[in-house]
């Protein structure tokens, strides 16, 4: 990608950063969190918690009154806040678009203040608006009022991304669409991810987005108290205290299976269990019956154990090979949690 020349992602580190206002209230106690490169946190918890606040703390719209924020090892409180945020892409709920300036010019916002050539902002421009779904020759003259909700979020996110940023914030990003273009957002965030591998900071009161979308997740409590920071696989099967296990709710195991990959070790021959039930145990029936892919994930297999009424569910490979089958005990078993 074109950028400003280094284009790769920075490690994060908050070292007991808190925030306390003149009143008294302690919005952040003091949270210490290592964020890698490259990876794709979450900030989740009950409203009140304090997971915005970090997240402006961090491009310092809120400056910390204790702790310190390392942004590549390098204390951010030395850097002049207006440098710094130009280091970092910043995305909000409502997308923050300037409605009286075309979509061009909205993605070729930092870069404009960067001093960036005319031809070099508009092919960064371009490329950008490929790579969110967006076709320049059809949007990039467009004004905000005359796209969709899902349309401007996508544009958002080329715009923090505009400058190749370091570090991506993203504060409740698919909030304001409604549920079905926001599956459909993040799915697409999360292909995007896979191409651009920023160190991204996302708040969300979302589980479900959390899980979909996270390399860790970290549970905050009332006054930015961190309850359990792990991956979302970790955090649905070993909830760490009574707060995370009522966070994240009794349904955490049909949520981990949303992020568990389907086993192939634990496949089982046709032979023990298609014929079973009454079936011959060779590809014709296998065929014939609900399958998913060896790329998919437990959730799709139980949603076609669900819909197959067969008691079982074929797994098959990009040639639509079977490799084996799952039954419902597999799918139970990688839905277990420990309490």
């Amino acid at each position: 990608m074109d950028g400003t020349g280094n284009g790769s992602a920075a490690p994060i580190t908050l070292d007991g950063v808190g925030k306390r206002y003149p009143d008294g209230t302690v919005a952040v106690e003091a949270l210490s969190l290592d964020i890698p490169a490259g990876e794709l946190v979450v900030l989740i918890g009950p409203s009140g918690c304090g997971k915005s606040t970090v997240l402006r703390m961090i491009n310092r719209l809120i400056e910390p009154t204790n702790g310190r924020i390392l942004l590549d090892g390098e204390d951010v409180t030395g850097v002049p806040a207006v440098e710094l945020r130009r280091r970092i892409g910043y995305v909000i709920q409502h997308t923050g678009l300037f409605p009286h300036q075309t979509i061009q010019a909205n993605v070729a916002t930092v870069p404009r203040l960067l001093g960036w050539p005319r031809t070099r902002v508009r092919d960064r421009v371009d490329e950008l608006l490929d790579l969110v779904g967006l076709e320049p020759g059809r949007f990039a003259k467009r004004y905000p009022h005359e796209l969709s909700g899902g349309q401007q979020q996508r544009v958002g996110v080329a715009r923090a991304l505009a400058a190749d940023p370091v570090v991506l914030l993203m504060d409740e990003p698919f909030s304001a669409v409604d549920p079905i273009v926001r599956v459909r957002l993040q799915d697409e965030f999360r292909k995007l991810q896979a191409t651009v591998r920023k160190t991204i900071v996302l708040v969300t009161h979302d589980l479900d987005e959390a899980v979909r979308l996270g390399d860790r997740i970290a549970v905050l409590s009332e006054g930015g108290h961190l309850q359990q920071y792990c991956p979302p696989a970790d955090l649905l099967g070993s909830p760490a205290n009574d707060f995370v296990r009522e966070f994240v709710g009794a349904d955490r195991g049909i949520k981990r299976l949303t992020v568990t990959p389907i086993p192939l070790e634990a496949l089982r021959p046709a032979a023990e269990v298609v014929g079973a039930d009454g079936g011959a145990a060779d590809g014709g029936v296998l065929d014939g019956g609900p399958s998913v892919p060896a790329s998919g994930t437990m959730r799709d297999a139980l949603a076609a154990l669900l819909e197959g009424g067969r008691g079982w569910v074929a797994v098959k490979d990009v040639s639509g090979k079977p490799l084996g089958v799952l039954t419902a005990t597999e799918i139970a078993m990688a839905a277990s949690t420990s309490d």
